[in-house]
């Protein structure tokens, strides 16, 4: 069970979750800044407004808090731009440049290549038995 364990942290898509988590913590900590010290106090030139979490609309006695419903939008904009324009482009440029060819062709097997293999099979198959 600790074997198995142990394999599964060791995987890299588990570490790769673990990077992306915290990064994904450290962006989101940046666009907060961003938006916090950069596009409210724009809003806040423009529209007269500290921030967009102070705008409100009351319809019969109900507050509907509407600047922080477009504060979170800005804000999910800004990190997907992010995502996108950071991981997402360069990663489908990689993609289209190996599918390009600029990966060699593997090399053809050689008859002890091929002897090795079925060799390794068969003890496969005897120990599965």
């Amino acid at each position: 069970m600790i074997k198995g364990f142990k394999e599964f942290i060791m995987r890299g898509n588990v570490i790769d979750l673990a990077v992306a988590v915290v990064l994904g913590t450290a962006l989101t900590a940046v666009v907060d800044r961003i938006v916090s010290g950069l596009i409210n106090p724009l809003i806040s030139m423009l529209g007269g407004q500290p921030s967009l979490s102070s705008i409100t609309i009351t319809i019969n006695n109900a507050v509907f808090h509407i600047g922080a419903v477009l504060d979170s939008i800005i804000t999910f904009v800004i990190i997907a731009a992010a995502v996108y324009f950071v991981i997402v482009v360069p990663m489908n440029k990689l993609i289209e440049r190996r599918k390009a060819g600029l990966e060699p062709e593997p090399e053809p097997s050689t008859p002890e290549a091929e002897l090795l293999t079925e060799i390794r099979d068969l003890l496969k198959e005897r120990s599965s038995n």
